[in-house]
């Protein structure tokens, strides 16, 4: 692993996303890296403000419509795609979130860090709230501040590191395509193929949960209507 691919899947939300953004170019790094945020059918308003950021702020946009008229979510699409590109560079793959800020030394920790450990799946920065408390989705790591611990709970990927090994082990392409999301799936099958996924509670990340679906929020504040729309619109597949 010689470099980075860094990814942003997003859909609207592009005041958070545009945050989002600015914290990856910003990064303080010297590992090399490439920046791509992957537009998943946002609003032509919408899809206009990332093509003028991608001008003015240096990353590389791709718009999905461009790609395929599934429609959203394709975050399934997003892995394939950029696993293909990561492998075929020797890079890792870094996904950030829409809905998370980096500090200015998370990606060249998240670097090092795996790069020490020839285990290494996933390398996962943890979440915390705007004061640096510990958040959603990894209170499990509440009392284990500044350290980094293999974990047996899956990585979400807010902020995760997959490495060279973790894309060469696990396909992507035989992924349940019905599902959603993946991060349960990918830390399951990383463990699964003898490597190990870590936390990196030394690295923390500021996360607004679901700050780009904020109809989840409705799963700590109204379970009953969270799961009835989870199940009557299909939603949310993990």
């Amino acid at each position: 692993m010689q470099s980075l691919h860094v990814i942003t899947p997003v859909k609207d939300s592009i005041d958070l996303t545009l945050e989002t953004i600015a914290s990856v170019v910003g990064q303080r790094a010297d590992v090399p890296y490439i920046y791509t945020v992957y537009n998943d059918f946002s609003t032509p308003e919408n899809t206009a403000r990332l093509e003028r950021a991608s001008r003015e702020m240096g990353f590389r946009l791709v718009n999905l419509a461009d790609l395929t008229d599934h429609p959203s979510p394709n975050y399934l699409l997003v892995l394939q795609t950029a696993r293909r590109e990561a492998l075929a560079a020797d890079a890792g793959l870094l996904i950030v979130e829409s809905d998370v800020v980096m500090a200015p030394d998370t990606l060249q920790g998240l670097f090092d860090g795996a790069r020490q450990r020839p285990d290494c799946g996933i390398a996962a920065a943890v979440t915390t709230d705007r004061e640096g408390h510990i958040n959603y989705p990894y209170e499990y790591a509440i009392g284990h501040e500044n350290t980094v611990t293999a974990v047996r709970k899956h990585c979400s990927f807010c902020c995760s590191l997959l490495t060279p090994a973790l894309m060469r082990t696990v396909d992507f392409d035989r992924l349940d395509a019905a599902k959603n999301w993946f991060d349960v799936t990918i830390s399951h099958l990383s463990l699964a193929g003898g490597l190990a996924n870590y936390l990196f509670t030394t690295l923390p990340v500021w996360h607004r949960p679901h700050g780009s679906r904020p109809w989840k929020l409705l799963k700590h504040k109204n379970p009953l209507k969270y799961y009835w729309i989870k199940y009557t619109k299909g939603l949310d597949k993990i």
